[in-house]
């Protein structure tokens, strides 16, 4: 999920996803919850690294970039530590592509550009796979999953289904679930559909269920996110499986192409 428009305040927060976010204009802080507030123009923030984030004043993208995908694995590899930041050299590169205000063809460009054409997929069990596919189709009802259905899917006995599941994604299937309902959310609120419509399209019980999952994972409410109503835009899943070309971080000179098996 890619996200972009004014910066704002996010408190505290997790989520199981690898997560980038670029200053087009200005720069931000951020804190691990441990570690001093850091400024920086750009930053990688680990998979379920309580963060907090302070871009007010600011131009931001953010990236939610899946940890099964070939990019996010590659990408946390390279961080150490909860928080990693991007270099000023590529920092810049980036800006150049993506423009002051960026368009969904600059930031296809930018997507082009950080990403190699080498598509090799991450190796996860074709059952789990299939899965995955399954839970991202935008038609999929996620408040009327059955486990014995997903396991069918997959072809697998549900209890070999939810070790495989958790193994291959790296968290069991219920929170992956409500991730994937947060995003479809926070989608509908950025597009201006009212809070209570998009809980209720995404499979949270009402209003106030979306609200604390938002609160809790995003680290803002579903009315700071419809702020952003007008001035961002959002893309699911530009890119599955792809791998990602170097990128220059504090400390490391650049991101590996290998896969974890040939590192």
């Amino acid at each position: 999920m890619i996200v972009w428009g004014p910066g704002f305040y996010g408190s505290a927060h997790r989520h199981h996803c690898v997560q980038l976010l670029v200053t087009l204009r200005g720069s931000l802080n951020v804190s691990s919850g441990v570690n001093a507030w850091r400024k920086c123009g750009a930053v990688l923030v680990r998979p379920d690294a309580i963060h907090e984030v302070d871009a007010r004043g600011s131009t931001l993208l953010i990236c939610f970039i899946s940890v099964e995908s070939v990019l996010g694995v590659a990408l946390t590899e390279r961080i150490d530590g909860d928080i990693a930041r991007i270099s000023g050299r590529q920092l810049a590169r980036w800006r150049a592509i993506l423009g002051r205000r960026p368009t969904e063809e600059s930031v296809a460009r930018w997507l082009t550009g950080f990403l190699s054409d080498d598509k090799r997929p991450v190796t996860i069990h074709p059952g789990i796979r299939r899965v995955l596919t399954h839970l991202r189709e935008t038609r999929t009802q996620l408040d009327n999953l059955s486990l014995e259905a997903l396991a069918d899917i997959a072809g697998l006995s549900p209890s070999r289904f939810m070790h495989l599941f958790t193994t291959s994604v790296g968290i069991p299937l219920r929170p992956y679930v409500r991730w994937l309902r947060l995003q479809r959310a926070a989608s509908d609120v950025i597009r201006g559909v009212s809070v209570t419509s998009a809980a209720h399209r995404a499979g949270f019980a009402d209003g106030a269920h979306l609200t604390r999952t938002c609160r809790r994972m995003l680290g803002l409410t579903p009315s700071g996110l419809a702020l952003q109503h007008g001035l961002s835009r959002i893309s699911l899943d530009p890119f599955w499986s792809v791998e990602p070309r170097g990128v220059e971080f504090e400390g490391h000179p650049r991101v590996s192409s290998r896969t974890p098996a040939e590192a």
